[in-house]
């Protein structure tokens, strides 16, 4: 994917800024916190822009190929203009984390004794074994294809959403 220079990304975030309403949380399967990253992003604080990414999503670097942007449907800039370009910006906070060397695997400081295991290596299987992890449980992912990432890796083409973008994700998993 072909990301934007910085200050396009700012530029953008900072119409984000105008708005009074935002219908974009209403909209985010997610939830995530899209006002207040943006509000990051205009003010050149790309870290802590990452951080809430981080906060509400497992997968930025693939909802910022692939998702369908609801958030973009309901900003109210789009009622009079072209709406901020989210899904954009998004993909400019997580990408910028991983030039930077700030996603990296975090260790687990309390583990609590329990073995879970998650059938299904798609999104969904992915993020609940990334969250039961981050809570200290012991996790297995059990997938009958040969490679994990179910539809991500299986049913979206890779001129959509390239694999080695989903082997990178899993392998900091991984670790």
């Amino acid at each position: 994917a072909q990301l934007r220079p910085a200050r396009l990304v700012q530029e953008q975030a900072s119409r984000c800024m105008d708005c009074g309403t935002p219908f974009c949380h209403a909209a985010c399967p997610i939830g995530n916190y899209i006002p207040e990253w943006n509000d990051y992003l205009f003010r050149g604080n790309w870290k802590k822009a990452l951080e809430l990414l981080e906060a509400t999503n497992n997968l930025p670097e693939i909802t910022g190929r692939v998702c369908p942007s609801l958030c973009e449907y309901a900003c109210v800039l789009g009622l009079n203009d072209d709406p901020v370009s989210i899904r954009e910006n998004e993909l400019a906070v997580i990408e910028f984390g991983f030039k930077n060397g700030l996603i990296k695997p975090k260790q687990i400081k309390y583990r609590t004794g329990k073995k879970v295991a998650v059938i299904g290596s798609g999104p969904a299987g992915l993020s609940c074994a990334a969250e039961l992890n981050r809570a200290g449980h012991s996790v297995t992912v059990f997938e009958r294809d040969k490679l994990p990432g179910g539809i991500l890796r299986y049913g979206i083409p890779d001129f959509k959403l390239e694999k080695n973008i989903i082997d990178r994700r899993i392998e900091i998993w991984r670790k």
